[in-house]
Parts: structure tokens; C-alpha cells; sequence
């Protein structure tokens, strides 16, 4: 416990006798009571005092010259930090009742009167020393309780932002498990349709339009596994950043048209009432993440909304910006869920039967592909069965004239260039060699990079197929070599790989490649290369 400073009192009288006499009554009880005196020899000294300390309580005579002790009262009230000190006065006479009021009135606690009687000076004085050190006592409980209130308030603070954090990190994790197990559901849905449709194409007995109908699932669900892992990549890339964009000007407005010409195509929005308010709004943007960012947000009202209900889509420019409003007349988002619904792995209510289906990540990636635009997107909803309406705004760009291309004629038939594949996934290698075959091209297959130079070697194809992460040697390992030996440092290398970032593409074209292609590859984008072929090898 912090120790009490002794109570001070101030003792003033301009006689020297008088001073002494009282300063030496009050010393003689100074140690049992547990005060110290000082002294004062004018009004004048008494304020300095009063100014430098705190007191008990002051002594102070009535008569003294100069500043009486009225007048020395009336100042030491009229300063806030002593306007609380008890004050007796000490007179050599009985003082009438207007003496008394007279004092009163200047803040008089008390009256001595000399002869000064020690008994009576004791119990005075006493009472305020008492209640000095009683206050004292209270004003240090009242700072360390302040204190401990503070520290229990930075406690409870603290306490209460990790049950946050622990609210929030066990919220996510369990976003998380959904994700994982709706990730589950959403692989295994294709892959039992592909599995099925693979085992009813080898039955003897199947009817062939049977085993069209087959050919056309395993196509869908395989583009459907691609769209999947697609938008998991996108959404990694995403978060760390690492996607880069290919600006263009367009028309976000002939560009969101496309996108609604295709889920027409494909029935996506048959059972619905689309409608449109598409003006002229050109931006500065990627237009393949464009594309995705309004699919994502179409295909959101789409699977949201029951059949039946309508879906409106209007692009307009703002201000100095260009704004797309997509609203539909579907479940709507819960209050709780909204501030939430970009988050990654978010959904609305989970379940393993649920209609809608979808990863929950498609607006976490909107999200993200609109920042690095430098625009914003939001979400609004009245709440559950209210429909949901997300705006889209992108910073404007300058308006473009657009010009219209004169077709080229077509290129003359060649003949198909002897082909390479380097592939060590037996069933990938032997698909695409029968797919290339299908069409007129004649397919040289090595299942390493070892035997696939050595193929090049001997045989000099136009073009190599050639995937990267090949036992022995790899991919770029291959590129490398072929370019160093003059007979197949001409040889169009086509790099076949499961990582599509920027980076990915840049090692592939330092190691000596000319096309970078990620798998699974699309068929029409090969052989459109393979036809420019001999020559520049360019995707269109």
C-alpha cells in the first residue's frame, strides 16, 4: 500500500509571539496526530503557501496588517484548488454575531480565541486532520480502483475480440467443411454420370442413338469438371494476386448481350423472364474476366430463382463510372448472410440435396476480379423470399469507335504436319493421339522425355506436343534440348500443362516453347493450331 503524506497545517500570524506560541502547541502533538505545521507571517506569504501545498486546515488571524484575515480568507476561496480548505480563525476578541457572519462568509470553519486553550486547539485541529487523512485515503482507492476499472476494461475488450475471432475462425471453418464436402458432391456428380456413360458405351447391345446421348453426357459433365477446377484456380490466383489482366477498351454492354445470347443457347434461362436495359457503357477491362464476372453474376440469379420468376439485367453509365444491376425475383439473402455473401465459401442454406449446386465461390471470385479492375461490387436484399439485386460499377473509359474487319480469305489446304506427343498419362496420351488421328493426322507417341527426343531425333515432326511434368526429363527439359540439335531446332513445340499462371506461360516460352496450352485442352483451339501449321503458331 502506497504511503499517506503527512496533512499539512498552515499557521499564519504577523506576531512573532503568537506564531511561536501556537506553532509550538501543534508540534508537541505533531507526531502522535501524524501532521507537520507550517507557517506564514503575513496574507501576502499565507498565498504563496497555499499555493505550493495542501492543507488540512489553516490557522489564520484575524488582525494582521495589510491583508487582514478576512481578506487573506476571501483570496484563498477564490482559488479552486484551495477553495475547499477548512479555515479557523484566530482572534484576540469575542466577536459579535456580525464579526461571526462576516467570517462565515469568507469560508470560516471555526473560531479560536486566545488565550488559546491546548485541549480545545487539539480537538479542532484533530477533526480536519482526521478527515484530510481520510480523504486522502479515498482519493488513492478512488485512483487505484480507476485503475483496475481500466485494466478489467482493456480485459473484457480483449476477451470479448477473441471470442470474436474464435466465432469468426469457427465460422470459417465450417464454411470451410461444407465447402469441402459440397466440393465432394459437385466432383462426384460428373464423375458417376461420365463413369456410366463410359460403361453404357461399351455394352454390345446399345442402341446407337444410346451411345450418342452418352457422348454428349461425357462431354457436358467434362466441361462441367472443367468449369470447376477453373473457378478454383481463378479464385487461388485471385486471392494471391496473381492474376494478371489483359486490358482492352469494350462495350460492357455487347459483351454482358454475349453472355445472355450463350444461357439462351444452352436453355439456361428457359422457364425465366429475362429482360434487359443494356445502354452503351465502354470500360478498360479484360474481357475473358469480364465475361466471367458477368456469367458468375447471372448464373447467381439464375440458380436462385425459381422457374417462373424474373431476372432483369441493366448496364448504364453513372458519373464516371459504368454500373451493372442484375436483379431477380428469387429466394433473396437473409439479413445475417448478407454482409457475408463475397466472403469464400459462402452460401446460402447447405445442404447435400439442395437444387441450386455450385461451390459457393463464384461471387468471392467476383469480388476479387472486379477490384483488380478498380471497381466495386455490392449486394442488396429485403430479406428471405425479397429477391436480391448485385451492382456492378467499373471506372468508365473514353467511348471507342468500333471498325469493322475485312474477312481475309481462307488459307489453301496443306498437308497435315507429322505430329510428336510426349505424354506419360497412358489413357491421356492414347485420347488425344485417337482424337488427332480422327482427323487426318498422323501421331508419333512417347510416354517420356528421354523417348521423346529420341523420337524427334529420327523422325523430325513439324510440330511436339509436349507435357510438362514428365518423368526422366521434364517438359522444359525436353524444349531445350530439341532446340539445341539443328535437326529439331524448327520443330513447333506446344506446351501441354495443368498450371495456367502468367509466370507458368513465361518459363514456358524461355525454355524454348511456342504455345502454351493448359489442360484439358480444347480440342478446337489445338487443331486450329495445328492448321496454321507449318508457320506461325497463333491461337485464335
Amino acid at each position: 500500500m502506497h504511503k499517506i503524506d503527512k496533512p499539512k497545517i498552515l499557521v499564519v500570524n504577523d506576531d512573532a509571539g503568537s506564531l511561536l506560541a501556537l506553532t509550538s502547541l501543534l508540534d508537541q502533538w505533531a507526531e502522535a496526530s501524524n501532521y507537520t505545521v507550517l507557517t506564514a507571517r503575513s496574507g501576502h506569504e499565507a498565498l504563496r503557501q497555499v499555493l505550493l501545498h495542501d492543507f488540512a486546515v489553516i490557522l489564520l488571524d484575524v488582525n494582521m496588517p495589510g491583508m487582514d484575515g478576512f481578506e487573506t480568507a476571501e483570496a484563498i476561496h477564490q482559488r479552486a484548488r484551495s477553495a475547499d480548505i477548512p479555515i479557523i480563525f484566530v482572534t484576540a476578541f469575542l466577536a459579535d454575531e456580525l464579526d461571526r457572519l462576516k467570517a462565515y462568509q469568507r469560508g470560516a470553519a471555526d473560531f479560536l480565541f486566545t488565550p488559546v486553550i491546548p485541549q480545545i486547539l487539539l480537538a479542532k485541529v484533530s477533526v480536519f486532520v482526521t478527515l484530510a487523512t481520510k480523504n486522502e485515503q479515498l482519493r488513492r482507492q478512488a485512483a487505484k480502483l480507476s485503475e483496475r476499472t481500466l485494466e478489467l476494461t482493456a480485459t473484457n475488450r480483449r476477451l470479448t475480440r477473441e471470442m470474436e475471432e474464435r466465432r469468426d475462425a469457427e465460422r470459417k471453418s465450417h464454411a470451410k467443411d461444407e465447402f469441402l464436402a459440397m466440393l465432394g458432391h459437385e466432383l462426384r456428380n460428373p464423375l458417376s454420370a461420365i463413369s456410366s456413360a463410359s460403361s453404357l458405351i461399351g455394352l454390345a447391345k446399345a442402341p446407337p442413338d444410346t451411345v450418342a446421348r452418352a457422348k454428349q453426357i461425357i462431354q457436358r459433365q467434362t466441361q462441367h469438371l472443367t468449369r470447376i477446377v477453373d473457378d478454383l484456380l481463378d479464385l487461388s490466383r485471385a486471392m494471391s494476386g496473381k492474376i494478371l489482366l489483359a486490358r482492352t477498351p469494350l462495350d460492357l454492354s455487347s459483351l454482358v448481350g454475349a453472355c445472355l445470347e450463350t444461357f439462351r443457347a444452352t436453355g439456361r434461362t428457359n422457364g425465366y423472364t429475362v429482360t434487359c436495359d443494356l445502354q452503351p457503357g465502354w470500360v478498360h477491362g479484360d474481357p475473358t474476366r469480364l465475361e466471367q464476372i458477368a456469367t458468375n453474376l447471372i448464373d447467381n440469379a439464375v440458380k436462385y430463382t425459381p422457374l417462373g420468376g424474373a431476372i432483369h439485367i441493366a448496364i448504364a453509365r453513372a458519373g464516371d463510372q459504368v454500373e451493372m444491376q442484375v436483379t431477380d425475383s428469387g429466394v433473396g439473402i437473409p439479413a445475417d448472410l448478407l454482409p457475408h455473401v463475397f466472403e469464400v465459401f459462402v452460401q446460402g442454406t447447405i445442404s447435400l440435396d439442395r437444387s441450386q449446386g455450385g461451390l459457393g465461390i463464384g461471387l468471392s471470385l467476383v469480388r476479387r476480379l472486379v477490384e483488380l479492375h478498380g471497381g466495386s461490387v455490392e449486394a442488396r436484399s429485403d430479406g428471405t423470399s425479397s429477391g436480391s439485386t448485385f451492382t456492378l460499377r467499373l471506372p468508365a473509359a473514353p467511348h471507342q469507335v468500333v471498325r469493322e474487319s475485312v474477312p481475309t480469305p481462307l488459307a489453301t489446304a496443306t498437308a497435315r504436319p507429322l505430329v510428336l506427343l510426349i505424354e506419360d498419362n497412358d489413357d491421356g496420351r492414347e485420347m488425344m493421339a485417337t482424337m488427332l488421328e480422327a482427323w487426318d493426322y498422323t501421331v508419333l507417341q512417347a510416354a517420356d522425355g528421354l523417348a521423346g527426343v529420341d523420337l524427334a531425333q529420327a523422325h523430325a515432326p513439324q510440330v511436339a506436343l509436349i507435357d510438362i511434368g514428365l518423368p526422366g526429363i521434364d517438359g522444359y527439359e525436353v524444349a531445350r534440348r530439341l532446340r539445341q540439335i539443328d535437326a529439331t531446332s524448327t520443330i513447333k513445340m506446344i506446351a501441354l500443362t495443368g498450371y495456367g499462371l502468367a509466370e507458368d506461360q513465361k518459363r514456358v516460352l524461355e525454355a524454348g516453347f511456342d504455345l502454351h496450352l493448359v489442360k484439358p485442352v480444347d480440342m478446337g483451339a489445338l487443331l486450329d493450331v495445328l492448321g496454321a501449321c507449318p508457320g506461325q503458331l497463333t491461337l485464335k
